[in-house]
């Protein structure tokens, strides 16, 4: 079994406490290893570390920031990639597919981020006074607190991580207590590849223990959050009492809106794509599809096709489509959702039931009431909710009947049609002729509404983990 200590000071540390906890494999409902379980004090250490460790990384050249992150994205290419294809599977229930991904995107995000170092990038501007320069500098700014998710527990780590280091800040992860193990394996490749010790800690744990002392924390100048809604919306209080700084990923409600001109098998087996994959536990997956009259039948029967064609088999087996949720209680909140959803006058299409252990069957609701769960509320798992409209105007308008606004799908071969969704809908990020959910390490990744604050990638993240300075000089030697 394996054991996983705290990461402090470039060096695994048991907690102060000395408390372990289980950590399952979703696949068996087996325990995988345990972890250490930081506490308050804990936090304490691991924030003074950074402030230490604060001092040293941004003082470094922008090169040799941009060479650590370059270095660790080679480490997981040519060393770490069998260990963390197993990790992903076996502590998030990955598919090998998934991984795989996950892993390339990672390596992706690194190289991204290590751009950005020297991208740092201030200003001048005139003043109507000849002898007066105005200057605007860009400069980090101190101790980042991450608290990341387990549906990508590699890869949003490594946004959320990267970007911030890039920028010259130090780093304290609280990952899901899901998913520790691969946190500090993220963090143990970043400390290999010459990041100061001091400047990333990894504190496993829950929240009440260690992520709210975390996040409340006087010495952290940033919060960066992906989770849910409920969380970033405590989280974000808290921050705004104390004017602290925060980037939120928040929950998703993502619809795809599928027009009349397209084949209808063909969008179905995309919008089946982008709610099935990794079993809907994914923030911008397509949970709603939103459906022409004139195509409607034909998109529905072959969208149930789809569903019950999906391989489901051991999670190293390439053919393996979906897999487990993570744990019992998220299986209830499907179950429970479905079953409102039908009560209420949903047709169940199709699943609608455990399929064995933690796996969730592929699910179809038609005509889902829009006050109910399966509807309104971010589910995190593989249950798509179909709707009839009869025209484009009404489907945006069906679109944007949620209190979330993260990514859209708008599914048609005409550009007029496109554009005017695009524009109109309200969402983060609008994918024309594809899913909801794309990745792109340079694109602004984010929503409003219920879904979050801020945006994370590219050149938007050093946004986000950087603050301006105004400096003005007096030109005329007049003291």
């Amino acid at each position: 079994m394996r054991q996983t200590e705290l990461l402090l000071d470039g060096k695994a540390q048991p907690s102060q406490s000395g408390a372990y906890f289980e950590v399952l494999a979703p696949a068996t409902e087996q325990p995988l290893g345990r972890s250490a379980r930081a506490n308050a004090e804990d936090v304490n250490r691991a924030v003074a570390l950074a402030q230490q460790g604060f001092v040293e990384w941004s003082a470094l050249a922008p090169a040799k920031r941009e060479a650590c992150l370059l270095k660790a994205a080679d480490i997981i290419e040519q060393q770490g990639l069998e260990r963390l294809l197993e990790l992903l599977m076996d502590e998030s229930g990955s598919t090998i597919q998934k991984a795989r991904f996950e892993i390339r995107y990672t390596v992706d995000l690194l190289r991204t981020a290590a751009g950005e170092a020297r991208r740092l990038y201030g200003q001048t501007f005139p003043n109507d006074n000849p002898n007066r320069i105005s200057m605007v500098l860009r400069q980090p700014l101190g101790v980042v607190a991450v608290v990341s998710p387990y549906n990508a527990p590699l890869s949003l780590l490594c946004k959320m991580t990267a970007f911030p280091l890039a920028a010259g800040n130090a780093v304290v992860i609280k990952p899901s207590e899901e998913t520790p193990m691969i946190a500090v394996a993220l963090g143990q490749i970043l400390l290999e590849a010459g990041l100061p010790a001091k400047a990333i800690s990894v504190l496993s744990g829950f929240g009440a223990e260690c992520g709210a002392p975390l996040t409340e924390h006087p010495d952290v100048h940033c919060i960066a959050l992906t989770g849910s809604t409920r969380t970033g919306q405590l989280v974000g209080a808290s921050a705004a009492r104390r004017m602290v700084r925060t980037q939120l990923e928040l929950g998703g409600k993502s619809a795809a809106l599928v027009l009349r001109d397209v084949d209808p098998a063909k969008a179905a087996a995309v919008v089946a794509q982008g709610i099935f994959t990794h079993s809907g536990q994914i923030c911008m997956a397509n949970s709603r599809a939103v459906v022409e009259a004139a195509i409607f039948d034909d998109f529905v029967a072959a969208l149930k096709q789809q569903a019950e064609k999906l391989y489901l088999g051991d999670l190293r087996d390439e053919r393996s489509a979906y897999g487990p949720l993570i744990n019992r209680q998220a299986v209830h909140k499907v179950q429970q959702a479905v079953d409102e959803a039908v009560t209420a006058g949903a047709t169940l299409l199709t699943g609608g039931k455990v399929q064995q252990g933690l796996v969730y069957q592929p699910t179809v609701l038609l005509h889902t009431p829009s006050h109910c769960t399966a509807w309104r509320e971010e589910l995190f798992g593989p249950v798509l909710s179909v709707i009839k409209v009869d025209n484009l105007a009404a489907g945006i308008a069906c679109v944007n009947d949620s209190d979330y606004a993260l990514s859209s799908a708008v599914l048609t071969k005409n550009m007029v049609w496109a554009m005017q969704a695009a524009r109109a809908i309200q969402a983060g990020s609008v994918h024309i002729g594809m899913h909801a959910f794309q990745s792109n390490a340079l694109a602004p990744i984010g929503g409003s509404k219920l879904s979050g604050v801020g945006r994370s990638g590219g050149a938007y993240s050093t946004a986000e983990f950087t603050d301006l300075k105004w400096i003005s000089m007096e030109l005329d030697d007049s003291l």
